[in-house]
């Protein structure tokens, strides 16, 4: 038998019962420099591959029918899209248990399709999320500081309980918000009032603050102010957390533009504006090192790229043959998550954009025309 397989040998990971490779993912995320990425990810993938049937199955109909792996880089990524059609999970919890239920459904945004058409990322506890957002976060957005006043475009979790990225503003807030802190947005949109307001007072007092917001969120509140003919200087610091998401929405702006209007509008320069990249279907968060590069002194130039923390790579694949391409080639990014044990680590998006210096450069999404390999993917994942 596959060493790696003979530690979960017979594991049905359920409520209280945490399996080796579980364990080994997490003690990893909180500190990497304990073990190899390498050896923790071959681990996790075997027992992904013995727990989670469609994933299986996928594995399978690609001719790999051991998961005894020489190199991570062979591991068979899922496509995001069929979090949609299938339940990805390792997690078997026993019946008649009183905790049969996972901790928490993340849900995607909404489709074309409705409700069915969203993804699910159900996670039978969250100790590897919690784990995963909270360095990260403070590694690039609080470089200099332990805390910080914030003002978030991004409705709580108490307004979006099923949102991952509501979830995570949420700790966000609770961890390293500074007193008078609020949230602006909510179900009834930006109070752009309170947002003026808030933001007159943090000049009047010269304090520093965080804006946290979507792309649609920041572009909302910049489109009021500038209706309204106002225009801040914000105090020395502060800065901007944007989580992007135009993504097959109506209106779209390139980010150079709305770096600009950051700095027209708000008086905050470009170092100090900070890209997120996340995604429902992973547990781990990428970050533009702009702010923290600004910091060091360190500053990698253009393009502007997402690094990964110490527990996720990022791979760039052939939309057609899903084969990887060298860096500096444009493909389908395609992202190893640690984080993601309980479900499947080797996601594949429908984002393009290429590798470059230790990160990676985002174009935007894929046509449709450009997803034939992700399609085929999610065919060989749901075919019984």
């Amino acid at each position: 038998m596959n060493p790696r397989m003979a530690a979960d040998h017979g594991i049905r990971p359920g409520p209280g019962s945490r399996p080796p490779a579980v364990v080994r993912a997490l003690s990893f995320i909180r500190d990497s420099r304990r073990d190899r990425f390498e050896d923790v990810a071959l681990e996790v993938f075997a027992f992904q591959f013995g727990h989670n049937p469609p994933y299986r199955r996928l594995c399978e109909r690609r001719g790999l029918r051991d998961p005894d792996l020489d190199t991570w880089e062979l591991i068979p990524f899922v496509p995001a899209a069929a979090f949609q059609s299938a339940l990805l999970t390792s997690w078997s919890p026993e019946r008649g248990s009183a905790t049969t239920e996972p901790e928490r459904v993340f849900l995607t945004s909404g489709t074309s399709r409705g409700q069915e058409g969203r993804g699910r990322h159900a996670l039978p506890e969250l100790a590897l999320y919690r784990a995963a957002w909270e360095e990260p976060f403070r590694r690039h957005l609080l470089p200099d500081r332990e805390r910080i006043l914030m003002l978030s475009l991004i409705p709580g979790e108490d307004v979006l309980p099923q949102s991952s990225l509501s979830y995570m503003v949420s700790r966000i807030l609770e961890r390293f918000s500074a007193p008078g802190s609020r949230v602006l947005l909510d179900r009834q949109g930006l109070d752009a009032a309170s947002f003026e307001r808030s933001l007159a007072e943090v000049v009047e007092r010269r304090e520093a603050v965080l804006l946290l917001g979507t792309g649609l969120g920041m572009l909302a509140a910049l489109d009021s102010l500038e209706n309204g003919g106002r225009r801040f200087r914000l105090p020395e610091g502060s800065r901007i957390l944007d989580t992007g998401g135009f993504k097959g929405r109506a209106r779209e702006v390139r980010r150079e533009d709305l770096l600009a209007r950051y700095a027209e509008l708000l008086g905050i320069p470009r170092t100090h504006v900070v890209g997120e990249y996340g995604m429902t279907e992973l547990s781990s968060q990428f970050y533009e090192p702009t702010l923290r590069e600004h910091v060091e002194g360190t500053p990698t130039g253009e393009p502007r790229i997402y690094v990964a923390p110490p527990w996720a790579r990022t791979r760039v694949l052939d939309p057609e043959t899903l084969r990887p391409l060298p860096p500096g080639a444009t493909g389908l990014l395609a992202h190893m998550d640690l984080a993601n044990a309980w479900t499947v680590s080797a996601v594949l998006t429908e984002d393009i954009g290429f590798l470059h210096h230790e990160g990676f450069v985002l174009e935007g999404r894929a046509r449709a025309a450009e997803l034939r390999g992700c399609s085929l993917a999610t065919e060989e994942l749901l075919r019984d």
